[in-house]
């Protein structure tokens, strides 16, 4: 089942707002480097997608959730891209790529070894000889689930044809290597309140790296952050780049 912020058209709406383009944008860009055939899983509303084939890739967008394709087909420099409706786990387009993202902790959504081990020999499948797979997944070593709570999180964020909204987060759970929470969005024009109840999986880089080999991927660069530092005790983010043969 996928989260209401990505099937909910009016929280979809708000998904650019909440995660605009950072740090983690120019790393993706960066690592593309010069022209290729690139599949971004899990592609969202299509942001990354559309700066990736405005720089001159061939872009292919996967996407399980219509309301975010939806977007993403409507947006500015959306025509470029091939935007496909499917779940990353059984993908089969019967085509290979020299490069698979997957961003904005995507990875941290399959809740299961079944699911992960799915959809990195998907991944796998896709990849052209030599090709890489990238993305991130948090550090559970940082514990960055204690700090969400409303009094942490609270934010309010101005929407194009929407106003503002407030956002907080509401820590509900820790079972093992599973996070649950809850996300409020207040519409401040009509007090409109939406909820949305989140899980993720909080896998370390020792099982990641299990993961990726027992998918058949041969070798790993480990990162710690967006400008390529080293994965450290008290690094919030574990970014991979995985190579296949």
């Amino acid at each position: 089942m996928l989260d209401d912020i990505y099937t909910n058209g009016e929280l979809a709406a708000l998904y650019d707002s909440l995660n605009p383009a950072g740090e983690d944008s120019a790393f993706y860009l960066r690592s593309a480097g010069t022209p290729k055939r690139v599949l971004d899983l899990g592609c969202g509303t299509g942001l990354l997608a559309c700066m990736l084939a405005a720089r001159g890739h061939a872009v292919t967008g996967v996407e399980p959730a219509r309301a975010m394709l939806d977007i993403a087909r409507g947006r500015e420099g959306g025509g470029a891209v091939t935007w496909i409706e499917a779940d990353a786990r059984t993908l089969d387009l019967g085509e290979r790529f020299d490069l698979i993202i997957m961003t904005g902790h995507v990875f941290q959504v399959f809740l299961s070894d079944d699911d992960v081990h799915a959809v990195l020999r998907a991944a796998h499948a896709h990849l052209a000889k030599e090709g890489r797979l990238i993305f991130e997944s948090r550090n559970p070593a940082v514990k960055a689930w204690e700090s969400w709570t409303p009094e942490q999180t609270a934010r309010t964020v101005s929407v194009a044809g929407v106003g503002e909204v407030g956002v907080q987060h509401r820590l509900i759970a820790v079972n093992g290597d599973r996070v649950a929470f809850e996300t409020d969005h207040v519409f401040h024009g009509t007090g409109k309140t939406l909820a949305n109840a989140s899980t993720l999986r909080f896998l370390s880089q020792a099982e990641i790296g299990t993961h990726l080999r027992d998918a058949g991927f041969i070798r790993t660069a480990w990162y710690g952050d967006w400008i390529e530092g080293p994965v450290l005790p008290e690094s919030r983010e574990l970014v991979i780049v995985a190579e296949r043969d």
